[in-house]
């Protein structure tokens, strides 16, 4: 695989930002897949060592992902970015936020944090991206936004819930 520079780096970190800025704002999360990955490209994100959920190319992203997850109650729901890190070997790190709609009495919003270790390919597409973002602090702040009166209900009876009950299970195996 050939190295791209940190300029190619760069270059592709803000296509994959400027994406999920447009995709928050239309909740279309499927528009930049194929500008953005490899059709072979290893999808991979760990839900807190209670399920994993990986994806292996182009199809199964969009099905999963960007298709299944972000179409169950996501709606009004931002992901920004806070930081872009290049290292060697084509890779990327983004530290992003998992942002909840609306704010809080105080002005500060409902949100946490989330990274991704991101792999390209010398075409400057995906080849292998890994997220992780802390589930206890994402069910904590669904929480929150259900006391507001801003979580879908779609969300909490399909993904609220039975990551609760999987957290839950997980917790009462290790007592």
């Amino acid at each position: 695989m050939g190295t791209l520079s940190n300029e190619e780096l760069r270059a592709t970190a803000d296509k994959l930002i400027a994406a999920h800025q447009e995709a928050s704002r239309t909740n279309d999360w499927l528009c930049f897949v194929d500008a953005l990955y490899a059709k072979d490209c290893v999808y991979t994100c760990e839900y807190a060592g209670v399920m994993e959920v990986t994806a292996n190319g182009i199809e199964e992203i969009k099905a999963t992902h960007y298709g299944r997850d972000m179409q169950v109650g996501w709606d009004g729901w931002t992901f920004p970015y806070r930081g872009v890190y290049t290292g060697t070997g084509n890779r990327l790190i983004t530290h992003w936020l998992n942002r909840g709609p609306g704010m809080r009495a105080d002005g500060s919003y409902f949100e946490t944090p989330g990274i991704s270790f991101i792999t390209l390919n010398d075409k400057a597409r995906i080849c292998h991206q890994f997220d992780m973002f802390d589930l206890a602090h994402q069910m904590k702040l669904c929480d929150e936004l259900e006391e507001v009166d801003l979580l879908s209900p779609q969300l909490k009876f399909q993904w609220v819930l039975p990551m609760k009950e999987k957290l839950e299970a997980q917790l009462a195996r290790n007592r």
